[in-house]
């Protein structure tokens, strides 16, 4: 028992001095190694970080200090930008006929052009509201015409010039004028696959009267209305528009006036309008019996014909004639001369009926 208490003393007892002798005799290798081990790490040190102050409301944005930066230029980009964004479109300048037709003449305000199909549309439109007279009334357009600016600045002319005269020559002004048709993407005369009217390029008015200003209403396809006064307003529109239909140009036309500043060859018009005149208010009644003691009426000469159908009747009554006399005769015989032959009379009778 004695001997392993001790022995385990010896074995638990520390061996600092073998391993300091140890290590005095260290080979000279035995650090040849020494810098691929790894080394303790150190203990991490919790320092104390201060947070950053507050930044104040009056500070200037951080965008404001740091310049932008400079994108470098290349070849490329440039294209595309210049792809992505459209050039900048000129600014049309306004026509010759747009200057002219001012505030002074017609109140007609420009309005962009119009690209329809098969050619419908036009450029230089405007939006005809009323034409201002000389002395500055307005005449309205009910309801406003979309036209070209010619054509617009024709019919201000129209109601200007030639119009507004013949109203005065009545005692009163003109006040409307009644449209009936302008601008209308169509075929002529409303016809499906038909040729495309004027009306379709904006160069074509359809006026069927005008109103003065004390109400009276004049339509210039009304029979009723002086014919003196619509063949006025026929000639002055013929002489200012190329083209002028109304009635007696076609069905078509029967109630109102076509207007148009077509384009043809050798400066070519057309103007086919029928000034009616008034219906009888009446039917005409039938005529009176001739009256007994009128004279008697001259017979026309009577044909071949009837020339020869009168022989024919004269020679019956020759017949009847002849055929009286031997009974005459016989009738004066009987007094004093003895009673003739028969045979004779025979003869006669046949040789007229051959006659």
């Amino acid at each position: 028992m004695v001997t392993a208490a001790a022995a385990a003393l010896l074995i638990g007892m520390p061996a600092e001095p073998a391993l300091a002798a140890k290590a005095s005799h260290a080979a000279p290798w035995d650090n040849l190694f020494r810098h691929l081990q790894p080394r303790p790490r150190a203990k991490a040190r919790h320092a104390v970080v201060p947070l950053p102050k507050p930044r104040p409301a009056e500070a200037p944005s951080d965008e404001a200090e740091q310049p932008p930066e400079k994108e470098q230029a290349s070849p490329e980009k440039d294209k595309a930008k210049e792809q992505a964004t459209p050039a900048p479109q000129p600014t049309p300048q306004p026509s010759a006929c747009r200057l002219a037709l001012t505030d002074e003449v017609a109140i007609a305000p420009s309005i962009p052009d119009i690209r329809g199909t098969n050619g419908c549309g036009g450029e230089d439109l405007v939006r005809l509201e009323a034409i201002v007279l000389p002395d500055k009334r307005r005449v309205s357009v009910k309801p406003a015409a979309i036209l070209r600016c010619p054509m617009a600045s024709a019919v201000a002319d129209w109601i200007r010039n030639d119009l507004a005269p013949l109203a005065e020559r009545l005692g009163s002004t003109v006040s409307d004028l009644d449209n009936f048709d302008s601008f209308e993407c169509r075929g002529r005369n409303r016809i499906v696959g038909a040729k495309l009217s004027e009306h379709g390029r904006a160069n074509a008015l359809d006026v069927r009267g005008f109103k003065l200003a004390d109400g009276t209403s004049i339509s210039l396809t009304d029979r009723t209305v002086p014919r003196k006064l619509r063949e006025s307003v026929l000639h002055s529109a013929c002489t200012r528009f190329s083209t002028v239909l109304g009635p007696g140009s076609d069905w078509y036309h029967e109630d109102h006036i076509h207007l148009d500043l077509m384009e043809r060859r050798g400066n070519y018009r057309i103007c086919q309008w029928d000034v009616w005149d008034p219906l009888p208010q009446k039917a005409p009644l039938l005529p009176a019996e001739r009256p007994e003691e009128a004279p008697p009426r001259e017979v026309a000469a009577k044909p071949e014909d009837a020339k020869s159908d009168a022989g024919k009747h004269d020679a019956g009554k020759s017949e009847a004639a002849h055929d009286a006399e031997p009974e005459a005769e016989k009738s004066n015989a009987e007094k004093d001369e003895p009673p003739r032959e028969e045979k004779p009379a025979k003869k006669k009778r046949r040789q007229n009926r051959r006659s």
